[in-house]
């Protein structure tokens, strides 16, 4: 008996020693399993429950134009998040009320919130970029309600562009993310954007941050600012006139470029219309918004608004390219003179039209310009001339030169979406092709392109790189990039550019481009016409018309162009372009500080300053208005002259009117009349009678066939006897050339 139970009890410590055995055997490959087959996803789960890693976002360089305005900037916002790890039932409504409040929320979006608040994790984004007095109400929410620990804030930043649509189709914008998506925020965004830095904070058993000493943080770079070379002022009357012009006639687009022909530097740029870079999806040209108001299909009607807001962002001077019409025979003129196949007196009888092989090619002017020296010839913009010109010339040096200004390649500015050229190459041209692109057909060239080969005519023959950035700081100030002026090559000899500058003269003073005369400087230009046959149907022609400038004629500082496509009128680029660069010139030359040099005609209508006449007696104040040649107007019946309109030291014409105060009565104010379409002598009378005064400005109001087409105080308000109203006056002629 005691043998059986010995075996019974071995059977017995056998079988509890093999099931220690396998379950020692089970824990042993528990744990391989959980350190070295799942060791690496466990650690990550258990780090990601002690450890708390929080990316501290770069702040991203501003924009600042030449004179150190700033343009675009980054604030500081602020990112909500929950972690419903910690959010209770108890809690739950309490949060969801409190933030929907706070933040401003809809039902919808309140629904949203609380599925957000019964997420399975610890952390989700429920607002973003949130102004930091948002953030402070939330944080007192937090602490009031001792939810510290559901709700959190992280620092963000948002970009804002504090003049909305100034320079936009140069700015461009950043998205959501703070990434640069257009112009120069995404040409640039390296340079801005900075490093991200970071903080990783541990945390205990109950979540809760321990303190500092278990904190590690990588801190931000900030990212490098960009100095352009953009002029606020120069700027601001490019965009004024073209947005004018382009809301009176309707136009499709109107684009315009100002560079520095010495250097390359672009001092304005615009392309209309344009956009807000705060709010880039929302369109602003309410020609574009009232067509599509009327589109009734809703599929297309949605469509129609993403192209228009993707063509709002389109930089037509950099990414568009078009026929420059006549502008073209600038350089024609160039090349001609540089090969010796012409000279300034050289002779042409234009009859309205020139046969070439099976094609007749009309002038502008059909009855014929008659018989025209070369200067002539450019002035009047005659296309036979032209086309005899590139006849003589060769498609051989023809082509040398369209090649030499840059007509074949990129200008490599520094924007984004820069268009190839579109051009016949040297083997594809006949007597046909050679003769329409002799007067700026066939070939589509960017509007940079056609200003930076103004630009070479302009400076001495030079061709050089346009550029917008003039130098990169980083965040402490200090310069890290600097653009210098890069020449690319020497197109035609400094003869050969006094003698285009002088022609180009004519053509403002005595030819087709009389509207971009601006006394006291001396203005070259040429006007253009080009037909989009691709678009012109049942028998209506659509036009893009130009006019390149360059001033002063004598010593230029700048070249420009402006373009307006598609008016609702058959205007040319003399009626219609030539005078936004008048205006765009007058700003140039203040801001450039070129001092006008006025000729005796024009020193006669020069304003002058308006006498200190406050305290004088009548009888003196009338005394100084006479010797002045100013007139005067007298209300109330005192000695002294207690107020006066226009004030001390405002500029007022000769012959104009001061109001003068002898009691403290009421300002006289009258309504304004509407000058538009009268003419200097006309506009003079009217306002007369309404005890107004009138500047004229724009093309030289000697000419008989000026009118008046803009004003700077709008028709029917209400002004102060004896304001000063600037009229503008343009030559009401227009060719089509």
């Amino acid at each position: 008996m005691s043998v059986s139970f010995s075996k019974d009890m071995a059977k017995r410590i056998s079988i509890i020693l093999a099931i220690i055995v396998f379950l020692f055997s089970l824990d042993a490959f528990r744990i391989f399993y959980i350190s070295v087959v799942k060791g690496d996803e466990y650690s990550a789960k258990a780090e990601s429950q002690q450890i708390s890693d929080s990316e501290i976002p770069a702040k991203r360089g501003s924009i600042l134009d030449c004179e150190g305005n700033v343009l675009a900037q980054s604030a500081t916002t602020w990112d909500i998040f929950l972690d419903p790890s910690n959010i209770t039932d108890s809690k739950r409504d309490l949060i969801v009320d409190g933030l929907s409040d706070i933040l401003d929320l809809d039902d919808e979006q309140k629904n949203e919130l609380r599925e957000k608040s019964q997420e399975n994790t610890m952390y989700v984004v429920v607002a973003e970029q949130v102004e930091n007095d948002i953030k402070e109400e939330i944080s007192a929410f937090r602490a009031e309600n001792k939810v510290a620990n559901c709700i959190g804030t992280e620092q963000n930043t948002k970009r804002y562009y504090p003049y909305g649509q100034f320079a936009s189709s140069v700015l461009g914008f950043t998205g959501d993310d703070n990434q640069g998506l257009y112009g120069l925020e995404l040409y640039y965004d390296e340079e801005l954007k900075g490093t991200n830095g970071r903080i990783v904070t541990v945390k205990d058993a109950q979540k809760n941050n321990l303190p500092t000493d278990y904190e590690t943080s990588v801190d931000a770079v900030d990212g490098n600012s960009l100095v352009l070379t953009i002029n606020q002022n120069i700027q601001y009357t490019l965009e004024k006139n073209l947005k004018a012009t382009m809301n009176e006639y309707q136009c499709k687009g109107a684009y315009g470029v100002v560079m520095n022909c010495k250097t390359g530097g672009v001092l304005a740029m615009s392309s209309m219309p344009d956009f807000d870079c705060n709010e880039p999806y929302t369109l602003t040209y309410e020609k574009n918004i009232n067509d599509i108001e009327k589109i009734t299909d809703k599929e297309e009607k949605k469509s129609t608004e993403s192209t228009a807001v993707q063509n709002q962002w389109n930089n037509f001077v950099v990414s568009g390219t078009y026929e420059p019409g006549s502008v073209f025979k600038t350089f024609m003129a160039s090349a001609a003179l540089e090969e010796d196949v012409v000279d300034l007196n050289t002779t042409y009888n234009c009859t309205g039209s020139i046969q070439v092989e099976d094609y007749r090619m009309n002038c502008h002017y059909h009855p014929g310009h008659g018989l025209q020296t070369f200067a002539q010839g450019l002035a009047n913009s005659c296309n036979p001339f032209f086309i005899t010109v590139g006849q003589k010339l060769g498609v051989h040096n023809y082509f040398k030169y369209f090649e030499s200004f840059g007509f074949t390649e990129k200008t490599g500015i520094d924007l984004p979406g820069e268009a190839s050229p579109q051009y016949y190459k040297e083997n594809q041209y006949g007597i046909v092709e050679l003769s329409s692109a002799s007067f700026g057909q066939s070939n589509n060239l960017t509007p940079i392109q056609v200003c930076t080969g103004l630009c070479a005519i302009a400076n001495g023959g030079t061709l050089v790189k346009p550029y917008i950035v003039d130098h990169i700081v980083d965040s402490n100030g200090n310069t890290v990039k600097k653009t210098d002026t890069t020449t690319v090559r020497r197109v035609i000899s400094e003869e050969t550019s006094e003698q285009v500058r002088t022609m180009m003269k004519g053509v403002v003073d005595n030819g087709t481009g009389k509207n971009g005369y601006v006394a006291g400087y001396r203005v070259g230009g040429k006007t253009g016409t080009s037909t989009k046959l691709a678009e012109s149907t049942d028998g209506k022609n659509k036009y893009i018309v130009s006019f390149g400038a360059i001033a002063p004629s004598d010593d230029p500082e700048i070249a420009m162009l402006i373009i307006i496509e598609e008016p609702n009128e058959d205007l040319g680029g003399g009626a219609l372009c030539a005078p936004i660069a008048a205006q765009v010139t007058e700003t140039c030359m203040q801001e450039l500080n070129v001092e006008p040099v006025y000729d005796d005609e024009e020193a006669t209508q020069l304003p002058i300053d308006t006498p200190n006449l406050i305290g004088n007696t009548l009888s003196t104040a009338k005394s100084t208005l006479d010797s002045s040649s100013l007139k005067y107007k007298v209300v109330g019946d005192g000695d002294t002259v207690v107020r006066q309109s226009p004030i001390f030291s405002s500029k007022i014409p000769t012959g104009a009117t001061v109001i003068l105060y002898t009691e403290k009565v009421e300002r006289n104010t009258v309504k304004v009349p509407d000058f538009k379409g009268m003419s200097v002598s006309e506009a003079n009378a009217v306002a007369a009678e309404y005890d107004l005064n009138i500047e004229a400005t724009g093309l030289n109001i000697r000419d008989s066939q000026v009118v008046a087409y803009r004003q700077s105080i709008e028709a029917d308000s209400e002004c102060e006897a004896g304001s000063v109203i600037t009229v503008a006056f343009k030559n009401t002629n227009s060719v089509l050339d």
